[in-house]
């Protein structure tokens, strides 16, 4: 066996760059003893599998479904979050926008990349992009074509810009066909993209 084919089983070159560079910055941490790699390990296990998207569709199904939820979730979105037990460390103040025929919410971050992690988990890369940022205030309509949302003619749209304070949470459009439907069956149908409001919720037929 070679020199070169040995190290390929120590190393990681097959990783992607970024990969290697984060697994590297990591190791040198550890090394120093600035962090703990148990403590890395458990806030990535967090955000992978019990924060995200999926909180948030958690949050939406239930308003959809239970009309008094609903209405404290528009009142006070903090604490109708808050008592399914998404908690933000970041304290911040929540709100809840809701889509209808007439009028469409859509989220952005005008100076940083300010994004509800309790409920919709790590931002999208294009969410943070000076693109989207820029563009989201001046051209909506645009940002949201290039999405594939495509608005019914006189519908209003209103960009709300989440700061440090306050974050937002888009309540889509309940899809059409699932009056019936329960809780976890109405959240397979709310994207995280709906959540921002550059999506809508998948039609009923897609759960099919």
């Amino acid at each position: 066996m070679s020199d070169h084919e040995h190290n390929h089983d120590h190393d990681h070159s097959h990783l992607g760059e970024m990969d290697a560079r984060v697994r590297a910055l990591e190791s040198l941490l550890v090394e120093k003893g600035y962090i703990e790699s148990a403590a890395v390990d458990e806030i990535v296990d967090v955000y992978e599998t019990r924060i995200g998207p999926q909180n948030g569709a958690h949050v939406v199904a239930k308003a959809w479904s239970d009309p008094s939820y609903a209405d404290w979730l528009a009142k006070d979105a903090t604490a109708a979050i808050h008592s399914l037990g998404y908690t933000s460390r970041q304290g911040e103040h929540m709100e809840a926008v809701f889509n209808s025929p007439t009028q469409h919410h859509m989220v952005v971050c005008t100076l940083c990349s300010c994004y509800p992690w309790s409920v919709l988990g790590l931002p999208p890369t294009w969410y943070k992009s000076p693109p989207y940022r820029a563009r989201a205030v001046i051209d909506p309509r645009g940002v949201l074509k290039d999405f594939g949302v495509d608005l019914p003619q006189g519908a209003a749209v209103e960009v709300h810009d989440s700061t440090a304070e306050t974050r937002y949470i888009v309540v889509p459009e309940r899809p059409s066909g699932t009056d019936s439907w329960s809780e976890d069956q109405l959240a397979r149908l709310v994207t995280r993209n709906s959540m921002i409001g550059t999506g809508f919720a998948l039609p009923a037929e897609s759960a099919t």
